[in-house]
């Protein structure tokens, strides 16, 4: 599975336990660590971890291996390293104070439109 089709993986399932604002960011040419981040908001605790289990799912249906977990047991932010794509599962109030959209907005955004229900 290239990077694209595990953008797009992430990104159904995450778009399925209704994932609140998902924005990607193309992040291969400014980092080494990534061809994609794929930042996203969870309206409680458990919705974050719900979130986290259907990428992980998705994940392991699809024969991915996942690097790591981290923070899926505080749920306030949720890392799945998937190696070229990794996906930050975040509270609300956790985004807002890192930013990780602003901290890489060297990075261009990935239009989504076509993988995510309105």
């Amino acid at each position: 599975m290239d990077s694209k089709e595990l953008l797009k993986m992430a990104v159904q399932a995450a778009d399925g336990r209704r994932a609140e604002d998902i924005t990607a960011l193309k992040v291969d040419a400014i980092t080494p660590m990534a061809d994609y981040f794929v930042i996203m908001t969870g309206g409680s605790n458990r919705q974050v971890q719900a979130i986290a289990n259907a990428i992980i799912e998705a994940a392991h249906e699809n024969g991915v291996d996942i690097k790591s977990v981290e923070g899926k047991q505080e749920a306030q932010w949720v890392l799945i390293d998937l190696g070229d794509v990794v996906v930050h599962v975040f509270r609300e109030e956790t985004r807002h104070y890192y930013n990780l959209e602003k901290l890489w907005s060297d990075a261009p955004l990935v239009d989504l439109g076509e993988w995510v229900k309105e």
